[in-house]
């Protein structure tokens, strides 16, 4: 399986609509070169342009969904293209109607929605997107051809539970973009490498290049197999990581190394000594 991961630079000055149309000529051109694109976080709007979402917020089915749909079906690639900041309808989310979500969405190679996830784990610390977002209820997982895909999103990486229950409900592939800082690139490595290691799976994380309202980016997309080792890696620009992997490789290595069947679950909390 060929994966391209599409590094997206978000700069001033580019609108969200040039933005849009750019984009999707990239995933166009990504036609016979791969079979799956990944394109990163909120690359709409920026990661950490908080006056944006609710300016830029659409509906799950709004003009990214559409333009996104089309450039899959063009290329028939699958997509999963990135996260956008989706308006929920009435009666959508414990949040209530109108509120926003970081909402990724896959899409087949015929433009059919294929998945979408609303991201769980809200990054800023009662600031940004943890005050101005509904936090996400779902673990989501689809179907590839050879493989079961786990969806993430950036900050998400830091949790490692989550991870656990795509596991649990089948997946062998993780795919997360993010639009995460350069001042923290260290542990953006590092994280995609544990959770690959750990979970014994794939991991395609698919970043952004440039500088989202003020906060440069760490770029360096990756790509991680089930043993850690880094199968591909972009540098800081924006640029198209495309890489071919086996994902048979996931079952080969569960096998070699058992280690998940090793998992004690339920162990009890630690009680207070007298």
């Amino acid at each position: 399986m060929r994966a391209s991961l599409i590094q997206i630079a978000v700069e001033e000055g580019e609108s969200v609509e040039s933005r849009r149309v750019r984009v999707a000529s990239l995933v166009r051109e990504q036609a016979g070169a791969a079979d799956l694109v990944v394109l990163p976080e909120l690359w709409t709007t920026g990661a950490f342009a908080y006056e944006e979402f609710a300016v830029e917020a659409e509906p799950l089915e709004g003009p990214t969904y559409e333009a996104m749909a089309k450039a899959a079906s063009e290329a028939g690639v699958w997509l999963h293209a990135g996260s956008i900041p989706e308006r929920a309808p009435s009666g959508s989310g414990s949040a209530g109607a109108g509120a926003l979500y970081n909402t990724s969405l896959v899409f087949s190679p015929s433009g059919e929605l294929a998945a979408a996830y609303r991201k769980i784990h809200r990054f800023g610390f009662d600031k940004g997107e943890a005050v101005l977002m509904g936090a996400g209820e779902e673990l989501v997982t689809f179907r590839l051809p050879g493989t079961t895909v786990g969806v993430a999103t950036c900050y998400d990486l830091r949790f490692p539970e989550l991870f656990r229950g795509l596991v649990d409900a089948g997946a062998e592939t993780l795919v997360i973009p993010a639009g995460w800082p350069e001042r923290r690139r260290g542990h953006w490595t590092l994280l995609a490498r544990a959770r690959a290691v750990e979970n014994q799976a794939f991991v395609l994380a698919c970043g952004t290049a440039g500088t989202h309202a003020g906060v440069p980016q760490a770029g360096h997309s990756i790509v991680v197999d089930p043993w850690g080792e880094v199968l591909a890696e972009a540098g800081s620009g924006e640029e198209v990581l495309t890489v071919e992997f086996d994902p048979s490789r996931v079952a080969t290595t569960r096998e070699q190394f058992p280690a998940l069947k090793d998992r004690v679950l339920g162990l009890p909390t630690p009680g207070r000594r007298a």
